[in-house]
């Protein structure tokens, strides 16, 4: 498998580390792999994957990247980043409305200089794909060639920056003489999910990799996940035998839906926050670190030893309703 085609964008290897006081609190040895620390306008976990989505692009001849996300994408943030840094172009397709508060990651993708159109809810869940089509043509029009992430650079190519980290966990846990038997991340779009159980699966680790759905459902990730895994071979080369009953998501954390936060959810954050001085995210990990302290809680790791949970970033996504619910 040839993982060299990609661009060296991110700063990696990111540190792993022991949450100290969190583990002697739940009695489970919890470690945490700071890949919010990828860099800084590109913070994330999303650059691993835009390392490969981007290079194909540019040995595509392309000088445009469009993608879509949220108003508060961390996807479309570090997209329009790399763009900047490379010389490309950048055209966000996001979900809200234009005269939406200027904070955040939509503050950085402003200053970053991405075109932005907004669409509706509605127009993002069934049209998104179409829409950018549309602005494809449109900028090959003004003369540009544009090459076209979808959602969280969650395909088979994007999938490919978590199969290369599963790679640097598993040379990590062997100069640390640690073996993590669950690693456990968030799922917003599946890819991050996808490259990790891949890398897993082919690297012959016996590791259980854990989900945590932080918006649809348990079954409309195993489809994602499923289709991802296929299309990820193609990629890479290697099969690997993908059995749906393998993929494990546990869902019942996605509290009032994406990007809306729960009061409980929050004072998790902020707990966490005082106790091991690391800040998470309300979409993404708080939501999700949350769900595995209560999954720990429940039992459903007792047959693990050591876990290992992948912090993918976000900080940039905090808004003013989420800001005003700390106390």
């Amino acid at each position: 498998m040839n993982l060299k085609n990609r661009l060296a964008l991110a700063n990696l290897p990111t540190k792993i580390e022991k949450l100290e006081r969190l583990s002697k609190e739940l009695k489970k040895n919890i470690y945490i792999k700071r890949d919010d620390q990828t860099g800084t306008e590109v913070s994330g976990n999303k650059i691993r994957k835009l390392e490969f989505a981007v290079k194909e692009a540019l040995n595509r001849n392309c000088d445009f990247l469009i993608t879509c996300g949220g108003i508060q994408s961390n996807h479309a943030r570090a997209t329009a980043a790399v763009a900047a840094k490379l010389g490309l172009g950048a055209y966000l397709v996001l979900r809200g409305e234009e005269d939406s508060d200027l904070e955040g990651n939509y503050f950085f993708d402003k200053l970053l200089g991405a075109r932005i159109k907004f669409i509706t809810p509605e127009e993002y869940r069934e049209h998104r794909n179409e829409i950018m089509e549309r602005i494809k043509d449109e900028l090959s029009k003004e003369g540009h060639k544009a090459y076209i992430i979808p959602e969280g650079a969650s395909n088979g190519v994007g999938s490919l920056g978590y199969y290369n980290a599963m790679l640097e966990i598993l040379e990590q846990q062997r100069q640390m003489g640690v073996k993590f038997d669950a690693i456990v991340c968030s799922v917003g779009s599946g890819g991050t999910y996808s490259g990790l159980y891949y890398g897993n699966k082919v690297m012959k680790n016996n590791a259980v990799v854990y989900g945590i759905n932080i918006t649809e459902d348990k079954e409309y990730f195993v489809n994602v996940v499923e289709s991802l895994l296929r299309e990820l071979v193609r990629y890479a080369g290697e099969e690997i035998e993908i059995d749906r009953n393998n993929i494990d998501i546990i869902d019942g954390y996605a509290g009032l839906g994406y990007a809306i936060s729960r009061p409980e959810e929050i004072e998790f954050i902020k707990h966490l926050a005082q106790l091991e001085g690391i800040i998470l995210d309300p979409v993404y990990t708080g939501k999700a670190m949350y769900g595995l302290v209560q999954e720990i809680k429940k039992g459903t790791f007792d047959k693990h030893d050591n876990i290992l949970f992948i912090h993918t970033g976000g900080i940039f996504g905090w808004n003013t309703v989420q800001r005003s619910m700390i106390r």
